[in-house]
């Protein structure tokens, strides 16, 4: 009788012991937690625009597929769509459209001494070409290879239908 009171007191410690171990051990935050937080307070800036254009409402902007390209949907939702360009199996650019409504992502372009398709365009480090389009929507093409170059992402930019694109609203 006196051994099943000792283990009874003992099994009590012990549980408590565990407990109070583990509630005041520290965890490692996630690498994810700063940006977690910060996007969710109060008063953060949403990502998007609630006014922004629904990406699925880009997709006939888009080009299409031409002898040796295939262009194949990747990502569409509020305000964004992205397409894959593949040669032989293999993804060497990405296009996209973005609505930039309620984001700084226009501003870059004020200064631009360069226009493709008449529109102004600037280079995003040694990978991106973008064009603003009726001071709101950004078509972008990024290398994903080094075959597609500067000229070839230029060329893409231009097979897109900008000016649809630019009567939007």
């Amino acid at each position: 009788m006196l051994s099943l009171r000792w283990r009874k007191i003992f099994a009590s410690v012990l549980l408590c012991l565990v407990l109070f171990v583990s509630a005041c051990s520290t965890t490692e935050p996630s690498r994810f937690s700063q940006t977690q937080e910060e996007t969710t307070q109060r008063d953060a800036p949403p990502a998007v625009a609630d006014e922004a254009v629904q990406g699925g409402n880009f997709n006939k902007f888009f080009p299409r597929s031409v002898q040796g390209y295939e262009v194949v949907p990747a990502q569409e939702k509020q305000g964004f769509a992205e397409y894959k360009v593949n040669q032989d199996g293999k993804n060497v650019a990405m296009l996209a459209i973005n609505d930039t409504t309620g984001t700084p992502a226009a501003q870059k372009f004020q200064n631009s001494t360069m226009t493709i398709a008449g529109y102004p365009a600037v280079e995003q480090g040694q990978n991106a070409t973008a064009v603003l389009v009726n001071d709101r929507f950004q078509v972008k093409v990024l290398s994903r290879d080094p075959s597609f170059t500067k000229d070839d992402r230029a060329a893409w930019i231009e097979k897109f239908d900008l000016q649809g694109l630019a009567n939007l609203s």
